[in-house]
């Protein structure tokens, strides 16, 4: 477990040779903001080693900018794409998944940024800490679905959380006696669907859903964000994280999005991290912790900020985050297979295959079904994964 968050001297390295770094996942949302981050700072950051899906073009136009000599293409179907003919001289290409996993471990990388969607980012995750990498993550469901394998594989300072509101815990942490943590505020926009009724939102679409008020993200996180699942992986994520109860890990919704968490300590007192709602500030700091380099957002004007607002979530409306907090108190195998009822559920929403409410029901029917293990190796969950999935598109066929 990760019993606090150390001052480690894996930096100290920066300061007389680059970091090398590995960006799983360099197409999305997180991978994009984490090249601008390297390209601030490319004094202090090299980058050598690229993975992405099936965005080939968005591979080698970054592979040729920053000389990467290591590539990964998860889906070998574009394998004779014709971009690839531009691939940077000496670079090594590998296509499949087990490509994408073995860049996780090379000896020429010091950091894996895991930007990965879904349960496929878990191997990766788990092979960089075995191979005792830093690990900065923003692949939740690695941690949601097999934190019980991955949490002792990670040693002082080799986990550093991308997602901005775990990140903000882990700063929040720093220099604090875990014993004194009394309990995590984990703050919540409430996403575009925030005060809906549940007949309101039996009728939103997925445009509608994918408008998220404060942060730009993918198109799975974002439906993620206005079920408030999201949230809910959040909660199973600091649990595991940060050795924390789920009970003792509330919930609270912050429309502005500029506190990006909070901690309540003992005594009473809550220190809370504040800033942009930029995703290259968590990401940047999980680079470079300890230390913090010259930012790569705007600073926050606060004398026009305006008012900060608080609330607590509507479960009873919201009902996947409950069914997220449950999944997290009975632990084991169930929120492997939760995770993979929602990806189903999610992409079907998605597809025009079933309504925004009909997620909360095929997760809550994948549950029901599920037989709780002791989590024990990663080809256990891959087959909790796989029998989760075919539940959820028999749920998917009943519902709709």
């Amino acid at each position: 477990m990760m019993s606090e968050a150390p001052v480690s001297d894996r930096r100290d390295m920066g300061d007389v040779k680059p970091l090398r770094v590995a960006i799983l996942g360099c197409s999305g949302s997180i991978g994009t903001q984490t090249l601008d981050v390297c390209r601030r700072h490319c004094d202090r950051v090299r980058v050598v080693a690229l993975s992405v899906n099936s965005s080939t073009e968005a591979l080698i136009s970054a592979a040729r900018e920053f000389g990467v000599e290591w590539l990964a293409v998860a889906d070998d179907a574009h394998s004779k794409d014709v971009c690839l003919a531009e691939l940077p001289e000496g670079a090594h290409l590998g296509f499949g998944p087990e490509a994408v996993v073995d860049l996780a471990s090379l000896p020429e990388v010091d950091l894996v940024v895991n930007a990965l969607v879904g349960f496929a980012g878990m191997h990766a995750g788990y092979e960089a800490l075995r191979a005792g990498k830093t690990l900065a993550y923003a692949n939740k469901e690695s941690i949601v679905c097999g934190g019980d394998l991955l949490m002792p594989l990670a040693g002082p300072g080799r986990l550093i959380p991308v997602d901005s509101e775990h990140s903000a815990i882990f700063q929040c942490l720093v220099g604090e006696r875990r014993d004194d943590l009394r309990r995590i505020w984990l703050t919540c926009s409430g996403g575009p669907f925030y005060g809906r009724s549940r007949d309101e939102l039996a009728r939103v679409t997925a445009a509608e859903a994918l408008a998220h008020p404060t942060w730009k993200m993918g198109a799975k996180i974002t439906i993620d964000c206005a079920s408030l699942m999201n949230k809910g992986l959040e909660v199973i994520e600091a649990h595991h994280l940060f050795d924390v109860p789920v009970d003792d890990i509330s919930v609270l919704i912050h429309r502005q999005s500029m506190i990006h968490s909070m901690v309540e300590f003992s005594d009473g007192v809550v220190k809370a991290q504040l800033g942009s709602s930029d995703m290259r500030a968590p990401i940047q700091y999980a680079m470079s912790y300890p230390q913090r380099w010259d930012a790569s957002v705007e600073s926050v004007d606060w004398w026009s900020a305006g008012p900060l607002t608080f609330a607590e979530p509507d479960e009873g409306t919201f009902g996947c985050l409950s069914l997220a907090k449950d999944a997290g108190r009975t632990g084991g195998t169930l929120p492997c297979a939760m995770n993979a009822a929602n990806e189903v559920a999610n992409a079907a929403f998605r597809e025009g295959a079933c309504s925004f409410v009909d997620i909360e029901r095929i997760v809550s029917r994948v549950m029901e079904l599920t037989s709780v293990e002791r989590v024990e190796s990663l080809q256990q969950l891959d087959d909790v994964d796989v029998r989760a999935r075919e539940l959820a598109r028999r749920a998917l066929s009943e519902v709709c």
